[in-house]
């Protein structure tokens, strides 16, 4: 937001139109020994080449991102910038007559386009809050499909996820069961050897999984019954270089589009994807936009099968979601316009390159090894003889950011390496290990 500093005169005029004399009258109800007195210690004004100098300093003290996890430290053209923050979308106002604001609906269903080319899956909605509540809301599409009460879903799944969808589906009377996993892949032997495959509505499995390994979709799409619902769960960077859901069989695509021109933020918010065939679009949830003509044969953009909502029919609804994550939408749009098919397979191939080059150095340093292979793209666990935690402390002190491998007793961490990380900077890491 842009500061516009306020004159004496400006102050003065809007005191006369309050009806105070003074900032002390107008703020009278606030009891004086619960008001702010200290100074806030922000300093004095800057000129312009202070201030730069100033927040030159302040970005040096920024980490080296090397965290995984679901959330990825990707380079953000600074044209996604400069046109979502542009008044048109950057807004508070809620176009509660959407077919009125048909700007917003054409980024939005162009939106939808790229994240169904991407998905290779007939039908995308215009986004949902995050990865974790768009498993939770498959999961639940896939229980409105085909009836059944219970759900699988792989361990090798983020476990934010995971604990994210019990909570959506606790008060639903619904099973949820966990797949273990081997070798960091999720086993597929326990999945054939089940007796209760009729009463499963849906099996999600992540690729690249929780561990960074790419899982073979178009082996378990010919594993899954007919009647069972089969939930792909990816990072929409990754689809530009791996076969996309649809290609494998799945039915349904959901992910977390942070990576799509979406900063980190310490943790949101995000934006979350979901795809399907168009056989189940009656049952997806959130808004879907359409592409008509009106009257004049123009093209027109509308909200579409809007009967699916609960703002429609709240007792028959698909689901209780009643937004969307439309301005993180607008950056994703721009971010996969901007670069093009091209431009994204760029950015995985750089991106495996230096996690490859990575892992390699690491697994050459006494004490470390890179316990599930090189099947990755750009995500990695690194087992460690050394403590975890110590390690992940005593790299923010060389000024690295690395994260805990969650669910587990060994000492693993998780390492993601994007574009952003120079050569410089992966070495500065081995560089660190090396000393631990």
């Amino acid at each position: 937001m842009k500061y516009i500093y306020n004159t004496d005169k400006d102050i003065k005029e809007m005191l006369d139109v309050i009806g105070v004399q003074s900032f002390e009258e107008l703020i009278k109800a606030i009891p004086y020994d619960v008001r702010f007195k200290d100074d806030i210690g922000i300093g004095r004004p800057l000129s312009e080449q202070e201030l730069l100098s100033e927040v030159s300093g302040l970005k040096n003290k920024n980490m080296i991102c090397f965290n995984g996890g679901g959330v990825y430290d990707h380079y953000i053209p600074s044209v996604v910038d400069f046109l979502a923050s542009r008044s048109e979308f950057y807004t508070s106002y809620t176009p509660y007559q959407a077919e009125v604001s048909q700007g917003t609906l054409q980024y939005l269903y162009e939106f939808q386009s790229m994240i169904s080319a991407l998905s290779g899956l007939g039908v995308s909605n215009a986004s949902l809050y995050d990865g974790a509540s768009s498993l939770a809301e498959a999961c639940s599409m896939a229980l409105n499909i085909n009836q059944r009460k219970k759900v699988l879903l792989s361990s090798a799944i983020n476990p934010a996820y995971l604990e994210v969808v019990k909570t959506y589906l606790s008060n639903r009377s619904i099973d949820v069961d966990v797949l273990g996993s081997v070798k960091g892949y999720t086993d597929i032997d326990s999945f054939k050897n089940r007796h209760d495959l009729e009463e499963v509505a849906c099996i999600a499995i992540q690729s690249p999984n929780y561990y960074g390994l790419i899982e073979n979709w178009k082996k378990w799409s010919k594993k899954v019954p007919k009647k069972m619902i089969f939930i792909a769960v990816s990072d929409p960077l990754s689809l530009s270089v791996l076969a996309s859901p649809g290609s494998c069989g799945a039915d349904i695509y959901c992910g977390e589009g942070q990576s799509l021109g979406v900063y980190m933020s310490m943790g949101g918010p995000f934006l979350g994807l979901l795809s399907s065939k168009k056989d189940y679009v009656r049952k997806m949830p959130g808004r879907i936009v359409g592409k008509t003509n009106d009257i004049d044969g123009k093209d027109a953009y509308v909200l579409t099968l809007q009967a699916r909502e609960q703002h429609i029919r709240r007792n028959k609804a698909s689901s209780n979601i009643c937004t969307n994550q439309s301005l993180l939408a607008l950056r994703a749009a721009i971010y996969m316009s901007l670069l093009g098919k091209a431009g994204l397979q760029k950015i995985a191939k750089i991106s495996f390159s230096k996690s490859q080059y990575l892992a390699n150095a690491i697994s050459e340093i006494n004490g470390y090894s890179i316990p599930y292979g090189n099947n990755f793209i750009k995500e990695f666990v690194v087992d460690s003889k050394r403590s975890v935690d110590e390690i992940i402390e005593n790299a923010k002190n060389e000024n690295i950011s690395l994260s805990k491998l969650k669910n587990t007793n060994k000492n693993r961490f998780l390492i993601a390496v994007t574009e952003k990380r120079t050569r410089n900077e992966i070495d500065q890491l081995v560089s660190f290990l090396k000393k631990q």
